[in-house]
């Protein structure tokens, strides 16, 4: 099987897609397919055994959207299935153009994205989906057309899956299920981990994209609340500067973005990995940490309450709630019982998503698309 990859984001950049999208390519490469890549990025990616096709970043909307949809076209016109999990639009005219069949992988709602950016809601992502007017309807349709004529979609968690069947793009049918997956490097000793990094005194650690949905905000509020605690940020975007404008007097690091091994064992040196966000369809980090070892703080938005059960292997506390959110960090710090029993069940609560199981899942539904 010949088969384009496509992914938005691409190493050194951190979070879930940039992991993904070459984790499948290995995999599938070692499985015997042809595989390509297509990514957009701030300077030529690293080389790979496979190719890596690029957009720069620096050109203009309008030049980053033409030579992404050129370069999708002429490797869709190689390849027997596309898979997409970022770029969509341009995936769409390119394999158009390429008559290739996708795949699409739904990470998010792109109308939901584009209207946080654009301040045209506070919403969370569910209670946006009822939201109408004129430019909100507009961005929904742009989604639709975009996301339109998959062959399939993979979405990450049941949450995403069912907002993702009332936007009316394919029957049920066509939306599946299935999670992402999760490998661990050799990280060592804890104690060494947090020594290299710097970590003294309770220390939690936050990893991804600093973007709106994220609600880091709602974080530092509730550390202003939590005497003695220390928060490392790992990531970049275009939330930054405002972030460390309001961390000001806190004990917060801002560190930027982050190789996936480094992200790796800040997030096994933590005592906790915490997520404040107001939507999310399958957290990375949040399933890393636990496979590293490291309970969770984290809101029940979306997708996390299919990864993390209260009081088993982390704790879950409503969104955009500081103060509930200080409550939870104090509860988890003061008690060392709790924390050894959450710490404990860490691991074997996120063994489903190995790699080999999930990714031979994804070559099943690619080779379904192909066909």
């Amino acid at each position: 099987m010949r088969v384009l990859i496509v992914s938005g984001i691409w190493p050194p950049d951190v979070g879930g897609p940039a992991s993904h999208a070459p984790e499948v390519a290995e995999f599938l490469q070692a499985r015997g397919h042809e595989v390509e890549v297509l990514t957009t990025a701030a300077s030529e990616p690293a080389p790979r055994p496979y190719p890596v096709h690029w957009v720069p970043r620096r050109l203009p909307a309008a030049g980053r959207y033409a030579r992404g949809a050129m370069l999708a076209a002429r490797a869709a016109r190689r390849a027997e299935v596309v898979y997409s999990t970022g770029m969509i639009g341009r995936t769409r005219v390119g394999a158009l153009l390429g008559r290739a069949p996708r795949v699409v992988k739904l990470t998010g709602d792109p109308a939901y994205e584009r209207a946080l950016r654009y301040g045209l809601t506070t919403l969370p992502l569910d209670a946006f989906q009822r939201l109408r007017g004129a430019r909100i309807d507009a961005l929904k349709a742009v989604r639709s057309l975009a996301m339109s004529g998959a062959r399939l979609y993979v979405c990450p968690s049941e949450s995403l899956r069912r907002i993702a069947s009332g936007w009316g793009l394919v029957s049920a049918d066509r939306l599946r299920v299935l999670p992402n997956p999760v490998a661990v490097p050799e990280l060592g000793d804890r104690e060494e981990l947090r020594r290299r990094h710097g970590f003294s005194g309770p220390t939690l650690v936050a990893a991804g994209r600093l973007v709106p949905q994220k609600a880091l905000g709602v974080a530092l509020e509730a550390l202003r609340e939590c005497e003695g605690v220390a928060l490392v940020l790992a990531g970049d975007g275009p939330e930054r500067a405002r972030l460390e404008a309001l961390a000001q007097g806190l004990p917060v690091r801002f560190l930027g973005a982050q190789p996936r091994e480094t992200v790796f064992e800040l997030l096994a040196a933590a005592d906790a990995v915490l997520l404040s966000s107001t939507w999310e369809n399958f957290p990375h980090a949040l399933v890393e940490g636990l496979a590293a070892g490291t309970p969770v703080i984290a809101t029940e938005a979306g997708g996390v309450t299919e990864i993390v059960e209260d009081g088993v292997n982390g704790l879950l506390v409503p969104p955009q709630d500081p103060a509930v959110l200080a409550g939870a960090i104090r509860r988890f710090l003061a008690d060392e019982t709790l924390r050894a029993r959450l710490r404990t069940a860490a691991v074997g609560s996120v063994a489903r998503y190995a790699p080999e199981r999930i990714y031979e899942q994804l070559e099943s539904l690619l080779l379904e698309a192909a066909r």
